[in-house]
């Protein structure tokens, strides 16, 4: 019985690196997009899960809602915040720190 359990468990913890990887992936690949559509430059290629929790769809179904924080340049020797935020595999925002307009 307990051999279930440990192989529930392991496969569990297998699905949830593997969804986490695609769901940082997008993230980072969104974060890119936005700091290219408005001009400005994504420094170190990369995004921070800042939170995990529970979160519901439209339609009702329970996903993980993950928080990505990045960091961008508007003048290419200062850094400022920026945010994904992801509801399963969707994006659901992506929000950047103010920045000064070139």
């Amino acid at each position: 019985m307990w051999e279930a359990v440990a192989l529930a468990a392991f496969a569990a913890a297998v699905w949830f690196w593997a969804d986490s990887m695609r769901a940082r992936e997008r993230a980072v690949a969104t974060g890119r997009r936005a700091c290219e559509r408005e001009g400005l430059q994504f420094l170190d290629e990369t995004v921070e899960m800042v939170r995990l929790r529970p979160g519901r769809r439209p339609d009702g179904r329970l996903q993980l809602r993950r928080v990505y924080r990045f960091e961008f340049s508007d003048t290419g020797d200062n850094r400022r915040g920026g945010a994904v935020v992801m509801l399963g595999p969707v994006v659901e925002s992506v929000e950047l720190e103010p920045f000064r307009a070139q």
